[in-house]
């Protein structure tokens, strides 16, 4: 089969020469000189004993024979190129380990999980929920998300989302028990997702309401259980930009005030230097912002007075601090 073949570089003029419309187009895009190109096509209509160019033109224009060869000649080069990217392309097969903060695993990764899946089948995941910095150290974990300040040394550590804050609740518990003010706060239990309560205290800050006495408390490891805690309508929680928008869009959370605050920390994504280079741990980090970027998500305060009107509760005006009047404070998802 290789006797029939024409040989290969006076192909490549041709092909070139043809999409280009211009033999000095031709050359620029393979790097050779203008005599080049014009020595090679006519090589190759010598060796085709037909005339491929119809000569005198400003642009190149194709002869019947060379309409006839240049599907096959651009379909041979497209196959060549996309088999060469296909061998050159990195191994993504294989296990990977993920540790990750378990509100964002459970409300965010996990309901993506088919993305990536689908988009690499050869990977088999691991995922545990955990905030343990030190995870990032062991030999059996690829990749953290972390909830913290991002400070960790001998590692590689990016930022992937800072968070705002704001309070969120079971319609079902406000149409039982409604929020018309910040004061109402005392008769519900508040749900905490740390240990400290010290993001209840920022955000009752920025309400100007750290004197305003607390009703039942919970205290949770973690905000992924303070979450399903407000779903099951156990009490009122802070939710975040990211864990909750979904929850919100789909009516099972809503957000009874219009004041949100900077989260303390943010979630950051981290591994050992050594395997950041890794084929497998690069597709799944490059998914990770490239997810975030895709995603288009609600905005919460929109969200909750639409299901709260949707529901027949009963709709009262969104009580601010007086610190907040005089400028609204924007609480978009970032």
């Amino acid at each position: 089969m290789s006797n029939r073949l024409p040989p290969l570089n006076p192909l490549r003029a041709f092909e070139a020469a043809a999409r280009r419309g211009s033999v000095s187009a031709a050359a620029r895009e393979l790097n050779v000189t203008h005599g080049a190109i014009s020595h090679q096509i006519r090589a190759l209509e010598e060796s085709l004993n037909t005339v491929l160019f119809e000569r005198g033109g400003k642009r190149l224009k194709l002869t019947s024979q060379g309409a006839l060869l240049l599907p096959a000649v651009t379909e041979a080069f497209g196959g060549i190129a996309a088999a060469t990217a296909l061998m050159k392309r990195p191994a993504t097969t294989g296990a990977l380990t993920i540790t990750c903060v378990p509100a964002l695993l459970s409300f965010w990764i996990i309901p993506r999980l088919n993305r990536f899946t689908d988009q690499y089948p050869g990977i088999k995941l691991s995922l545990v929920a955990s905030n343990d910095p030190a995870q990032v150290f062991s030999r059996d974990v690829d990749v953290s998300i972390l909830y913290g300040d991002g400070n960790l040394p001998d590692c590689w550590t990016r930022l992937w989302r800072h968070l705002r804050l704001f309070p969120i609740a079971s319609p079902t518990l406000l149409n039982n028990r409604p929020l018309r003010s910040i004061r109402d706060l005392t008769e519900h239990t508040l749900l905490h997702g740390d240990q400290d309560g010290r993001e209840w205290n920022t955000w009752f800050a920025a309400a100007d309401a750290v004197h305003l006495p607390r009703g039942p408390q919970h205290f949770m490891s973690d905000a992924r259980l303070s979450t399903e805690a407000a779903l099951h309508g156990q009490g009122i929680a802070l939710g975040d930009t990211i864990t909750a928008a979904s929850l919100i869009a789909r009516g099972e959370l809503v957000v009874p005030f219009d004041l949100s605050v900077p989260a303390n920390d943010a979630f950051y994504v981290a591994c050992r230097q050594d395997v950041r280079a890794a084929p497998i741990v690069k597709v799944f980090i490059d998914w990770l912002f490239a997810s975030l970027e895709e995603d288009s998500l609600p905005e919460p305060q929109i969200s909750a007075r639409m299901l709260l009107r949707g529901r027949g509760a009963r709709t009262t005006e969104n009580i601010q601090p007086a610190s907040a009047r005089a400028g609204r404070r924007k609480t978009a998802i970032e």
